[in-house]
């Protein structure tokens, strides 16, 4: 039986937003993002770039402890690279389901690892997003909406 959040066995992809929570004062919504994490997620070099971005920009924290929390996040889940292929989905996905350019790199990263569960807090949860290059498709579901 495959385990909650999993969609026929395949691991789930995480958006930043949820990595992001890990260091939330929302003890429900970092509950949720731990227990993600410990069933297994996949994410994108896009993800661990913008979560880098986010934790200096907006969180002002030091360049050491983005470092660290970003190994500690590489340990626990299965990296995939941005690649020419996911670039290259990601202009196909932009247009036709209205995605911003950075949503869109996310979902074309999930596509390419295979996942069919994608958890983002600000994505259309519900939305199935289908790949015109290879036929497969993902759904987009938001982790905390019964958090």
């Amino acid at each position: 039986m495959a385990s909650p959040g999993r969609v026929g066995g395949a691991q789930p992809f995480v958006d930043t937003n949820v990595l992001l929570y890990l260091l939330s004062a929302d003890g429900s919504k970092a509950d949720r993002a731990e227990a993600l994490l410990a069933q297994g997620v996949v994410v994108g070099v896009q993800v661990l770039n913008e979560f880098a971005n986010v934790a200096r920009r907006k969180l002002a924290m030091p360049w050491g402890e983005v470092h660290e929390v970003l190994g500690l996040i590489r340990k626990r889940c299965a990296v995939r690279p941005l690649t020419v292929a996911v670039h290259e989905q990601a202009l196909l996905l932009a247009p036709r389901y209205g995605l911003s350019w950075h949503d869109a790199l996310i979902v074309a990263a999930a596509l390419d690892a295979g996942c069919t569960l994608l958890f983002s807090e600000d994505m259309h949860d519900g939305l199935e997003i289908s790949s015109a290059l290879t036929g497969s498709s993902v759904v987009l579901r938001n982790p905390f909406a019964s958090a």
